[in-house]
């Protein structure tokens, strides 16, 4: 790619990004963006909610579970509403809010059950009582009639039905027309009876703003009927307690509002003193608390004999029901399920309270020039300090894109949008590092294709990863060791061609190698018929001892099965088979470990005592005529594994006895009956030869034998010690060690 793409296509995608913002587009409404700005707007209310204030005065009359066992379900006779208002009037309400739709005339109406007797002759005197009787509506409008209260209705799409009453005069709009920006757009009206409504001062609208996902965060203050404003109940609410006669629409262009020339839509609704910002809809946007059980009075307790009169006496009270059989639950950012006519309370006291989240006219503006300059910085800081420091200096951007973010949030209640621009900038800096992530991919590959043929594929990732590990030197690391090689392979190899030499020693190195990296293992070399691998470097490998020990196991069984491969194809042949015995020595231990070497040639390798130890391990292998032998430290991370002390041995070079051990198998192994009473009789042998009691050595050897199988030479190197001890004691200053008198591996 050319250089100047760099510049050019992460210029593209910013100016595209950009045009993206503008509202003709609607990258706004689209259902990802929302969701994801939703996202953060949601935890910034989960992470500070408002703050609830008990001294707002804002009570909820909650027609509950229990109001509803007490009098009745729901619903309920306008009577007993009448009763409800009544006693809350004479507490001291300052206005009783309906948020409940009394669209239909009382089913227990005399009028109601008089349609439903008929003109029958025996039932005449009923019906005379019953004309007689009192119109429950007309008791709840007379109640009504008393105080302060605000009916409700419910816009639809239904067109031809009754319009709902206006109890607001004709406001004033300052600024741009608000209409064109206003969703909310309805043709009918689910009403209040027109008897309740006439007696009521205020009449609002029930209808939220669900989102895509039924969550409710916004909250009409007004919506249109019929190319005409009508307010949502919390503002009616508000006006009526306030005792306004009409609002005020303050829109983009009135005097002192800056939108960058653009013409945004509603700004602010004032309602009486009271300034209100919205959206650019005339929607408020909720600031949940969450739910407060301070907020509700129960019916039934209005309605008993007494009740706290100081909980309602000048407050705005809204009657409404948080009981299931109502179905009037929503989803708000903090609660999952809420009454609604807690959403209602809560817009009610943000308007009180002045707590409003709001996107202030100018924020458009603010992000998109926020967007273009931050767009610009990364596109040409790529070119000239690369891409680390730009990726340093994005990141940077971008927090204090999200701490100007939540600084708005937490100090003036406004809700900017970090999201956009922290979206376009990771897109602009991955578009703008493609070329040099496609050099930097180009120099890896060459170096892994190169490498991988002749190390470990461990270490070709880390210097992938980090060029500098080409570099000579080392760690000091805690490694376990093993070496492994083939016992009389001087012998083979005289035998053989040296095709099928070469054929032989890659089908014993091939499934060895597998089980070595699989289990985390590095092979450090080759030499000949002998491997070196070691286990925590260059990377970490957790419990790399019991890593290794089973990588040694294993590597017995695949031994196994070549050695059966080795006979079945030598019967085919008609040819003596050759039978593979190797050796594998294991040690755990600190070891510098790195790339050493000379400039000309390095090669990843480990070195130090524990590296000789462990030569010296596969070594003794021969001496003991087993398979395995670890060093103590190697058997302490594996001690519920099938183990049995070997001795204590001075190996050449070392001054140290080292006691060593060897591996009979796993935990499984080490589970059954026969190991415990091998091991048992194995650790009496030690005990007694150590003490030089031979006679009782010898007769727990005798015990071992017929259990040892593998150990069958084990067994015999004790049975001639013991042996030649009785028959020539040691030294008095005798410790039981064993040295071994030449150097082994």
């Amino acid at each position: 790619m050319k250089r100047w793409l760099g510049v050019v296509i992460p210029g593209l995608l910013l100016l595209a990004a950009v045009a993206l913002r503008v509202p003709a587009f609607g990258v706004n409404d689209w259902p990802l963006m929302q969701e994801l700005r939703y996202l953060v707007f949601d935890s910034y209310q989960r992470t500070l909610p408002r703050v609830y204030r008990a001294e707002v005065p804002v009570r909820i009359v909650d027609i509950d579970e229990e109001s509803l066992r007490k009098f009745g379900q729901w619903p309920w006779p306008r009577s007993l509403l009448a009763q409800l208002v009544d006693r809350l009037a004479d507490a001291g309400a300052l206005v009783v809010v309906f948020d409940i739709l009394l669209a239909e005339p009382d089913r227990m109406a005399p009028a109601s059950i008089l349609s439903q007797l008929g003109d029958q002759p025996d039932l005449r005197s009923m019906t005379e009582v019953l004309a007689k009787m009192p119109d429950p509506d007309a008791e709840l409008a007379a109640s009504m009639g008393h105080t302060r209260t605000v009916t409700a209705f419910a816009l639809n799409q239904e067109p031809g039905t009754r319009k709902p009453a206006e109890k607001w005069g004709e406001g004033s709009i300052a600024g741009d027309d608000p209409y064109p920006f206003v969703r909310q757009r309805y043709v009918g009206a689910l009403t209040t009876l027109p008897a309740i409504e006439a007696a009521a001062q205020g009449n609002g609208s029930v209808n939220f703003v669900p989102e895509f996902d039924t969550t409710i965060r916004r909250v009409p203050l007004f919506a249109l009927l019929d190319n005409r404003l009508y307010p949502g109940l919390a503002a009616e609410a508000v006006r009526v307690a306030y005792g306004a006669q009409n609002y005020e629409i303050k829109a983009s262009g009135a005097s002192g509002e800056w939108n960058l020339g653009q013409s945004t839509g509603i700004v602010a609704v004032r309602i009486d003193r009271l300034i209100v910002p919205t959206d650019p809809e005339g929607t408020i946007r909720l600031y949940d608390s969450g739910h407060r059980r301070e907020r509700f009075v129960s019916a039934w307790e209005i309605l008993g004999q007494s009740f706290p009169r100081q909980l309602v006496a000048g407050n705005i009270v809204l009657i409404g029901s948080s009981a299931a059989a109502v179905q009037d639950l929503k989803t708000t950012p903090i609660e999952p399920v809420m009454a609604g006519v807690e959403v209602h309370a809560q817009v009610i006291e943000q308007i009180l309270g002045s707590q409003f989240l709001q996107r202030p006219d100018w924020s458009d503006g603010a992000e998109l020039a926020f967007l273009l300059v931050f767009g610009l910085v990364l596109i040409f800081a790529i070119r000239l300090v690369g891409a680390l420091l730009t990726m340093v200096l994005g990141l940077a951007g971008i927090g204090c894109a999200v701490a100007l973010s939540w600084y708005g949030f937490t100090h003036f209640g406004y809700l900017i949008d970090p999201l956009y621009p922290c979206l376009v900038a990771l897109l602009v800096y991955l578009s703008g590092s493609l070329l040099g992530y496609l050099d930097t991919e180009s120099e890896k590959r060459f170096v892994r294709d190169a490498m991988g043929r002749y190390v470990s594929p461990h270490v070709v990732a880390q210097i992938t990863r980090d060029r500098t590990r080409l570099a000579l030197g080392g760690e000091l690391r805690e490694l376990t060791v093993l070496f492994s090689d083939i016992r009389g392979f001087t012998r083979i190899a005289e035998g053989l061609p040296p095709k099928d030499l070469t054929n032989l020693i890659n089908r014993f190195l091939t499934p060895l190698t597998r089980v070595i990296q699989e289990s985390g293992g590095t092979v450090d070399k080759y030499m000949g018929d002998c491997i070196m691998a070691f286990w925590n470097a260059p990377l970490d490998v957790p419990e790399h001892p019991r890593k290794a020990v089973r990588a040694a196991l294993a590597m017995r069984g695949e031994l196994h099965a070549l050695n059966e491969m080795l006979h079945a194809e030598a019967m085919q042949k008609e040819e003596a088979p050759i039978m593979l015995n190797a050796g594998i020595g294991l040690n755990t231990g600190d070891a510098s470990v790195g790339n050493m070497g000379s400039e000309q040639h390095q090669a990843y390798s480990a070195i130090g005592d524990t590296v000789n130890i462990a030569s010296r391990l596969e070594g003794l292998s021969r001496v003991y005529d087993l398979d395995i032998v670890m060093g103590e430290e190697t058997a302490r991370h594996v001690q519920d594994f099938a183990l049995l002390e070997l001795d204590e041995v001075r190996v050449k070079g070392r001054e140290a006895p080292l006691r060593v051990f060897t591996a009979l198998g796993d935990e499984n192994n080490a589970a059954t009956h026969l190991f415990a009473t091998l091991a048992a009789s194995h650790v009496a042998m030690l005990a007694a030869y150590r003490q030089q009691d031979w006679s009782a050595a010898r007769a727990a050897l005798n015990v071992c034998r017929p259990m040892s199988g593998s150990l069958a030479g084990l067994y015999a190197v004790y049975e001639q010690r013991i042996t030649r001890y009785e028959a020539a004691p040691p030294p008095a200053d005798w410790d039981g060690v064993f040295t071994a008198e030449t150097k082994q591996g």
